[in-house]
Order: structure tokens, then C-alpha cells, then sequence
């Protein structure tokens, strides 16, 4: 009888590791390649005697060309390990080829049975490479070129300086580049060398110009597949639902973002709303509409990240959407923090717990402050147009933010029930915005809910214009009808609540220590201690996410969407419009750029 471990090593791997076993042996042989082409020593080493038999390696033909194969198979790696189809398709052209060189050239019966049999596992497993592309535009091809670019010239110094004993003279740092960027298009430099080397320098140098400019070219020219956008029907149908359900989430109003796109369900009561970021499939909040139908747009979210092999990620959803999601899709949740809900009828200033807000509250209104709460509808053009101008100059980052918490618009057509107050001084009206002072928006959240959005002040107010107009819409609210006001995200809230009592143990003391230190940067103390100024309820928020070795990636996703965290490249020739709407800052997993004025206050 044959035993278990034997029986699993004829059958060979499972189908879904598959994909990450040959991206991994393309990254393998990829370095090993590189190697072979830049360093002399390793080329003469019993190492590149084995590189030289790998599937693509083309050692013999020249440094050049292995060089080339090993920046294509890391290039090709990733693909792979994606589930790619075009990745697929590659190397499956890529090994067959690489095979019948290692026989030609080298008459190696090795080199071309490892290519074969890499191809047969590819063929074999097809079906596993069958993820879509991604959303992708032509400034792609100016990021490659960058990337690329770069990578190239830091390589092309290594190939330079990796035969010190063939060069004449001492060439300088400045000489060597110059010899690069001049390698890179083909071009002799100024560097000279002994007994042949030359041409291996050159040769190198030229092939990786070619790949960069190839590449290049490539992204320019494939046809764009841009990111999904929420259409005009896709918002009709989310504004149905959220007229019918939309009390449920206080987030609900952001999934009418129109960068997100929007899968729903079969029956069409609910939807899920998303943004792809860097190959995360990035939801915000629960799912839209009827929780019978949650399911239902909950697997049509999970085949869509299949389909491309994005990673499927929600951020901020309840506690009753993490345990629907955790359910149907067998994912895990983690607590990320709380939610500041305040509910109107038990807000007062009174007591000696609301002491600070209140007296911060009359000082202002002394100095002759004034505020007015009002639905968006009840404003007229020209005063809209104002708020919409000052809330973009008043920024403090050309850095647009905002993904989970923020609208991205004030006064858009079918927001005519969100709430904007506002802080005016009569006697300061020498500004290009009148006596208008700051700004704060509220979303609907539900007939008898709003949700703050935006928040915004004039730099040379006084500190404390948050508070204020918080809480003059928070008096306000009941002629609004509105009965439950959400404020700010507080990540790690209960970290920061607990680790401040007495007796809290020395790790809670360390965790709590580092997000302290953190909150230089994300300011994530200061916020909570501004919801708490309001007293409210705290809603815990969670992130759901597949494995935890996804959670880095999905925090660097999430960054970005937030927009604290810019990976791409500025574009050229681009000039800013003024006025223009504004794009807030989001009040989730970090502090938006106008709550820098909290320490002030």
C-alpha cells in the first residue's frame, strides 16, 4: 500500500497553489537570471552552471539576453500568482520558446524537459488562470516608464561597476551614469573596458532600454478598461433602496460616490458598492437595502473579485453586516474601531461634563459668531455656489481624500435633504466669501438621521468652529426632524478608552502608547477626544478581510482610497480650477485634513 505523503506527491499540487508554486519559480529563476547577466563571478560559478538548465534562462546566448528573460519572468511572476489569463498566455508562449533555445544553443535535454514540464502544469491547470484584467488607463504606460526607468539605471550602475578589473582608468559616479544613460539608448559612453567587455556592458545596457521602452509602448497602446463608475441608472436604483432602507447604515449615503462601482443582487433589493484599489476589491460599510437580500449582492461581490482575482476587503461594517459577511463568505472580522452616534433628544449642554464645550461655545458666540442650519434645498444658488468655493480653498491639501465617510460633492442634484451649517461674522466681510467663516455637511442617514460629511473653516477663524457648528446642529435637529446625528470614525477606540484607566495591564499600556505616537500623523487620539466631547453612544465598526496576511495590503489599500497615501504619479500639464466642488476629507480610519484645527481648539 502506497503511503499518503507518497500518494500526494505523485498527484502533484492542488489546483489553487498552482498559480502562487509558478510565479514563485518565475521570481526564482527571474533573480537567478538577472544575476547571471550582471555579475561576472556568478556567471563563472557552479551556481549559474545549475541557472543555466532553468526554464528561460537562454544562459549561453549572452548577458544580455539573460538579463532581459530575468526582468520578463519577474515581470511575469506576479501574473501568475493573480490567476491572470494574459499572465498565462504569456508564459505559455514564453517556456516553449525558452526550451527550444536551451536545446539549440546549448543541446540541453535538462533545460528543455524543465521548460516542458512547467508548460504541461500550465496546460494542466488552465482553468485556475482565468482571472480578468484590471481597471488600468494609458497613465499606466507613464508610470511603467518611471518605474522602469528608474529600476533600469540603478541597474545599468550595477552592471557598470561589476568588472573593476576590466575598466581603464577611474571613472567617476558622474562618468558611469552618463556611460548608463547613454547604454540605455544604445549609445557608446565614456566608461572603456579590457578583453571584450564592452560589448557585455553595452549589450546589457541596450536590453534594458529595449524593455522599457517596449513596455512602455505596450501600456500606451493596449486598450484602456477604466474603473467601474457608478451610472446614472446604478444611482437611481441606490437611491431607491436607500429611500426604503437607507436608515440601517448611517454610511449608506456614501455608496452614491461616483468613483464606486456597484454590484447587486439577483433580485435586485440589495447592492454592494466598491472601489479596486491596487488589486483590492475595497468595500465601505454594509450592503444597500433589504438584509434578506444581502447575500445575494455579497456573492456577486465575491465572483467579481474571483473573476479578477482582487483581494475582497469591507471596511467599516457593522457589527450585524460583519457577521452576514463572515457567514456567507467564510471570511474573518476585525474589530477597527467605533463610530460616534449621538442621539438628539438626550444632548445637552448642561452639566459639568459638557463644561469645556459650552463655555468654548459662548466665548465664540461673543465674538460675534453666528450660525445657521439649513437643508441643502433651502439654498439659493449664489450662496451655494459660495459654500462650494470655500469648502475647496479651505482644503489645506491639493491631496483630494475621502472614500467611506465622504460624498465628494455639496449640492448635487437629488441631495437636496442634506444638511449644511455654517458660522458667519457680519462685522469680517472684507473675504471672497463674505461673512462666511466655516462649514460643516451632514449626508441623510434614513428619514430621521444625518451623518457628518465635511467639515471646514476659514484658517483665520477662531479655534473651535468645529464644536460650534456641531452643536448648533445638534439644537437644531429637532425642527429638522432629525432624532440621531453620526459624528467621526475613532479607530481603536476601546485601545485608547481602556488603556488610559487604572489598572490596565503593560500591553494595552504599549498598544496604547504606539497609537499615541501614531496620532502625530493620523491625529487617531485627537479624534476620539473630540467625539467624546459630545458624549455619545460608540458603534463598533469592523474591517472583513480573507487571510491575515492580507491585512498590510488592505491597510495600504484603504490609505489610498482615503487619500493619505498617493502612489501615483502627478499629470502633466494640469492646472488647477478654481472654483471647483469639493472633494472632503474623509472622518474614517484617519483624521481628515480639517480636523487639524482639533488641538487648536
Amino acid at each position: 500500500m502506497v503511503p499518503v505523503r507518497v500518494r500526494r506527491i505523485l498527484r502533484g499540487p492542488r489546483p489553487e497553489k498552482v498559480p502562487a508554486l509558478v510565479g514563485t519559480a518565475c521570481t526564482l529563476i527571474g533573480l537567478i537570471d538577472i544575476a547571471a547577466g550582471v555579475f561576472p563571478r556568478f556567471r563563472a560559478s557552479r551556481m549559474h552552471a545549475v541557472a543555466e538548465v532553468l526554464p528561460g534562462t537562454l544562459g549561453p546566448l549572452s548577458a544580455a539576453l539573460s538579463l532581459s528573460a530575468g526582468v520578463l519572468l519577474l515581470l511575469l511572476a506576479h501574473g501568475l500568482k493573480r490567476h491572470k489569463r494574459r499572465a498565462w498566455r504569456a508564459a505559455v508562449v514564453l517556456l516553449p520558446l525558452g526550451g527550444l533555445a536551451q536545446f539549440v544553443w546549448r543541446h540541453s535535454v535538462l533545460g528543455t524537459l524543465l521548460s516542458l514540464a512547467l508548460l504541461a502544469l500550465l496546460l494542466r491547470h488552465r482553468n485556475e488562470f482565468a482571472a480578468l484584467p484590471d481597471p488600468r488607463s494609458r497613465w499606466r504606460a507613464l508610470a511603467n516608464f518611471v518605474v522602469m526607468g528608474a529600476g533600469s539605471i540603478a541597474l545599468g550602475l550595477v552592471i557598470v561597476s561589476a568588472h573593476p578589473r576590466r575598466v581603464i582608468g577611474d571613472p567617476s559616479l558622474t562618468d558611469r551614469l552618463e556611460h548608463v544613460l547613454y547604454g540605455l539608448f544604445g549609445v557608446e559612453g565614456p566608461v572603456a573596458y579590457t578583453k571584450g567587455v564592452d560589448w557585455t556592458v553595452g549589450y546589457s545596457l541596450g536590453a534594458l532600454g529595449m524593455l522599457t521602452a517596449l513596455t512602455t509602448i505596450y501600456l500606451a497602446f493596449r486598450p484602456e478598461h477604466p474603473a467601474a463608475r457608478l451610472t446614472a441608472d446604478d444611482e437611481t436604483r441606490l437611491r431607491t433602496l436607500l429611500d426604503q432602507h437607507g436608515g440601517r447604515d448611517s454610511l449608506g449615503h456614501f455608496a452614491l460616490r461616483s468613483d464606486k462601482g456597484v454590484v447587486f443582487s439577483p433580485s435586485g433589493k440589495a447592492a454592494v458598492c466598491y472601489r479596486v484599489v491596487s488589486g483590492v476589491m475595497l468595500a465601505s460599510g454594509d450592503p444597500i437595502g433589504d438584509v434578506e437580500a444581502w447575500p445575494g449582492a455579497i456573492e456577486r461581490f465575491m465572483d467579481e473579485a474571483k473573476a479578477h482575482s482582487w483581494t475582497p476587503a469591507v471596511m467599516g461594517c457593522s457589527e450585524t453586516g460583519g457577521q452576514v459577511w463572515t457567514r456567507e463568505t467564510g471570511l474573518d472580522a476585525l474589530e477597527l474601531g467605533d463610530e460616534a452616534v449621538v442621539d438628539v433628544a438626550d444632548f445637552s449642554l448642561s452639566g459639568r461634563a459638557m463644561r469645556n464645550v459650552r463655555q468654548m461655545v459662548k466665548r465664540i458666540e461673543r465674538n460675534g459668531y453666528t450660525t445657521r442650519v439649513r437643508r441643502v434645498r433651502d439654498l439659493d444658488e449664489a450662496e451655494l455656489a459660495r459654500v462650494r468655493r470655500a469648502a475647496a480653498d479651505w482644503r489645506g491639501t491639493d491631496t483630494e481624500r475621502g472614500f467611506s465617510m465622504a460624498l465628494g460633492r455639496i449640492g448635487a442634484p437629488g441631495d437636496g435633504d442634506a444638511v449644511i451649517a455654517t458660522a458667519h461674522k457680519t462685522d469680517d466681510t472684507d473675504t471672497p466669501y463674505g461673512d462666511l467663516k466655516a462649514i460643516i455637511h451632514f449626508v441623510p442617514w434614513g428619514p430621521d438621521g444625518m451623518s457628518l460629511e465635511l467639515m471646514r473653516r476659514d484658517r483665520t477663524a477662531d479655534p473651535g468652529m468645529n464644536e460650534l457648528l456641531i452643536v448648533a446642529a445638534l439644537q437644531a435637529s429637532p425642527d429638522l426632524g432629525i432624532e440621531r446625528v453620526s459624528l467621526n470614525f475613532a479607530m481603536f477606540r476601546a485601545a485608547l478608552a481602556r488603556g488610559e484607566k487604572i489598572g490596565a495591564g503593560p500591553v494595552l499600556r504599549v498598544w496604547r502608547g504606539l497609537l499615541v505616537f501614531l496620532s502625530r500623523w493620523f491625529q487617531i487620539e485627537s479624534l476620539y477626544k473630540f467625539n467624546a466631547k459630545f458624549r455619545p453612544r460608540w458603534e463598533p465598526r469592523f474591517v472583513v478581510y480573507r487571510t491575515s496576511r492580507d491585512l498590510p495590503r488592505i491597510g495600504l489599500a484603504a490609505m489610498q482610497a482615503e487619500g493619505f497615501v498617493n502612489l501615483s504619479l502627478p499629470r502633466p500639464f494640469t492646472r488647477r480650477r478654481t472654483p471647483r466642488a469639493p472633494r472632503p476629507c474623509p472622518h474614517v480610519i484617519t483624521a481628515p485634513t480639517a480636523e487639524r484645527e482639533i488641538r487648536a481648539a
